[in-house]
């Protein structure tokens, strides 16, 4: 009888470890300069309200301006191996079970200091239709518009920003609205 219980005791053991187990997965991440200072990023696993996860540990499929990189997370924290030695656009993605989480970041290098700054896929739409807009109301301004709108796609176009990754990172925008 005793060796009925052990093995029923051991038996509801092994069924629920795998239930108290937590899933470790990154649904949120930021990104920030290295605090080593060796011109890369560090992208930190975080949850909805962006407070860091150190929980997570683990090789991570990422995605960094289209070329897929296995990221080592040691608590909640991941190193990109690409070195940034000018200013430009770096768009993230990652695709778990959850769905897929991307973000687009302009990195500005001032000697040797990167600043990560998130760019809105709202504001990859508006400001382009605020000119068309802003043209169409006054005609005198479609020559000025269509200037600006040249400028614009030729700066983000030499920062990296090509016209796939803007529709790339307006489409990923959208689906997170559904």
């Amino acid at each position: 009888m005793k060796l009925i219980n052990y093995f029923l005791w051991c038996f509801g053991l092994l069924v629920s470890v795998p239930v108290m187990a937590q899933q470790m997965a990154i649904n949120n991440f930021i990104v920030k300069e290295n605090l080593l200072k060796n011109n890369k990023l560090a992208i930190i696993a975080t949850d909805a309200d962006e407070k860091p996860l150190e929980n997570i540990n683990g090789t991570f499929q990422f995605s960094l301006n289209g070329f897929e990189q296995e990221l080592k997370f040691n608590d909640g924290i991941a190193v990109a191996p690409q070195v940034i030695d000018k200013s430009t656009f770096v768009y993230i993605r990652h695709h778990n079970d959850t769905g897929t989480h991307a973000k687009l970041y302009y990195v500005i290098k001032k000697d040797n200091d990167l600043n990560p700054i998130k760019i809105s896929w709202l504001l990859l739409i508006a400001i382009p239709l605020i000119l068309i807009v802003i043209a169409m109301m006054f005609r005198r301004f479609i020559v000025i518009a269509a200037i600006l709108i040249i400028v614009m796609l030729f700066f983000n176009q030499s920062n990296g920003l090509h016209f796939s990754t803007f529709i790339e990172t307006v489409f990923d925008g959208l689906k997170s609205l559904v």
